[in-house]
Order: C-alpha cells, then structure tokens, then sequence
C-alpha cells in the first residue's frame, strides 16, 4: 500500500474514534452528546455534560488522535516528499472525526482534531499559531457570534493567509479540504441557526 494512501487512512480511522461518545455515559450515566443542542460528540459537550475531567480526557484525545497520524507521517516522509500527496493525510483525522463511516458518518465538528492536525506539522507551528489567532481576533478583538460563525471565519481567514503566506502547497491543501469538511458539518449541524453580529472588542462583564 502506498504510504500515502496508508497514512491517511490511518488518520480517519484514528479521527472516528469519537471519545465524547463513551467517556460522557462512562462519567455521567445516562447521558450522551445527543442531549445537547446541537448533538455534537466533542469536548464542549463533554465538559457541559460530563463534567471538567471528562471534558478534558475528551480534549486530549480528540487533539491526539489529530497530532499522531499527520505527525508520524510528516516526520517520516515531509511536506517535501510528496508536495500535494500530504494533503489528505493532513486531512484524514478530520474527516474521520467529522464523517465516521461507523457511525453512519455523523460525526462532531472537528475545531479540537483540526488543532491536534496542525500541531502535527511541527517543528513548523506557523498554520497552528495562524489558526489560534484567528480564534482569538475573532473572539476578541473583532468579535463575532454567534460560535457557528466565528468558527467558519477563523477557518476562512486561516486558509486565506496560508494560501498566501508560502506554506507548502500540501499544507495549504490539507487545511483547505478540513475547511471544506467542517464547513459541511456546521451546515449539516441541528443547532439554531441565530444572527450573526460583529463587535469590536469584547466587553467586559
């Protein structure tokens, strides 16, 4: 099997192991992440219903299960090796995450495995520290709400700068198909759909 093809399916099967789903029960029996509004097997969840230790294990391995795949194979093989080829591999935890073939291809999100990929890349942090500041700015700074769509622009303006900021073109790729990944999981998301506003700075409580 070509490495390629082998790493990234590693990394969608890495990715469909969706934690929220047996450690939330395992905390809080009884519950699950269909309870919450929008059915979203991630850490958020986890924390609201399972509590701070359920939500972190949560965290933890929803970013490792990014990190280990795209890393080991970065580590092995580089951006170099195959310019273009790495990009599902970059993108495959995501998928994983988002679209898991066990369970029916409903899967979460994916922000927490999309951190867990990037920090995959090092020692190159650039698309990492690009995408955590794009939360931030528009979380801060620029503040937009509702989440659904701070999420979509942080995803929207991290492509943008690494489209045009020389990374690697499988790098570039890679985040651009988890952009196109998590944008169709948000819009497949039951959540309410509520307006979206644009502030400058956040005020203080």
């Amino acid at each position: 099997m070509h490495p390629v093809l082998a790493y990234t399916l590693l990394g969608y099967l890495s990715g469909s192991l969706l934690f929220a789903r047996f450690l939330i029960p395992l905390f809080r029996p009884g519950s699950s992440p269909e309870q919450s509004p929008d059915g979203n097997p991630g850490a958020a969840n986890a924390f609201r219903l399972g509590g701070p230790l359920c939500g972190a294990l949560t965290l933890t391995g929803d970013i490792l299960k990014g990190f280990l795949p795209v890393f080991l194979f970065m580590h092995r093989f580089g951006p170099e090796t195959a310019p273009l080829l790495c990009a599902p591999v970059i993108a495959a935890p995501v998928a994983g995450h988002t679209f898991p073939v066990f369970r029916h291809f409903r899967g979460g999100k994916g922000i927490a495995v999309t951190f867990g990929c990037l920090l995959g890349l090092m020692p190159n942090l650039m698309p990492f520290l690009l995408f955590a500041g794009s939360f931030i700015l528009f979380s801060t700074v620029i503040v937009i709400t509702p989440h659904f769509q701070r999420t979509l622009a942080a995803y929207a303006l991290t492509l943008g700068l690494l489209l045009c900021g020389g990374q690697p073109a499988g790098i570039a790729g890679g985040f651009l198909l988890i952009t196109v990944l998590t944008s169709i999981r948000f819009h497949k998301s039951p959540e309410i759909r509520e307006t979206m506003a644009v502030r400058l700075f956040r005020r203080a409580s």
